[in-house]
């Protein structure tokens, strides 16, 4: 969405842009909305300090990227549920009736 600011305001252009915004407009929608002075004037000094704080530390990212997490670490694989494990392990041909039918009751227990 394509915004200006102006006069400490923000204005829609109507306009959908590729890519990320230069900057955030929360405080400005959150004005809008109806959010107490009082408080955007807080959050602005508050953001003012987050800022100088995290523009040395951490530049902002593409959060519409694809691939690797920026800091290069790699997202961690979700642990397999017990359910899985048992069911790849299952040899459908190598067990009686009686015994297949136990084993669907014991894999119910996992759910």
């Amino acid at each position: 969405m394509a915004a200006i600011e102006h006069q400490h305001s923000i204005v829609f252009l109507h306009s959908v842009n590729e890519g990320a915004a230069s900057q955030s407009y929360g405080l400005q929608v959150a004005a809008l909305a109806g959010v107490p002075n009082s408080v955007i004037r807080n959050a602005k000094k508050q953001l003012v300090k987050l800022e100088q704080q995290s523009a040395a530390q951490n530049p902002q990212g593409d959060l519409f990227a694809t691939g690797p997490l920026l800091s290069g670490r790699e997202s961690p694989e979700p642990a397999e549920h017990p359910l899985v494990s048992a069911l790849r392990d299952l040899q459908p041909d190598e067990v009686s009736p009686k015994e297949a039918l136990e084993r669907i009751y014991q894999l119910k227990k996992l759910l």
